[in-house]
């Protein structure tokens, strides 16, 4: 238990941060199984929709401290590398 007040705000500050990190993260994980259900069906023109929509949101979050600039940019060479090869397979 935090006994001075400045641990007590820390302790809010923390679970505040922890609760808007955990929905950021669950709207990137949401969106990207929208786009992977796309690919899974070989439906290109949705897939690329959800393919702009999914980059979008990466880039916006990855301009916060929940996730870094690499990671983001990691997650959308798979997905894009995903579209690609859905393409060619068709």
């Amino acid at each position: 238990m935090p006994n001075t007040i400045s641990a007590k705000k820390r302790v809010r500050q923390n679970a505040k941060r922890r609760a808007v990190n955990r929905w950021r993260k669950l709207r990137i994980k949401d969106q990207t199984k929208v786009f992977l259900k796309a690919v899974q069906e070989q439906n290109v023109d949705q897939a690329e929709a959800e393919f702009r929509k999914t980059c979008g949101l990466l880039d916006r979050i990855a301009t916060t401290s929940t996730m870094h600039r690499n990671a983001a940019a990691r997650r959308k060479s798979r997905l894009s590398r995903r579209l690609r090869m859905m393409k060619q397979a068709k």
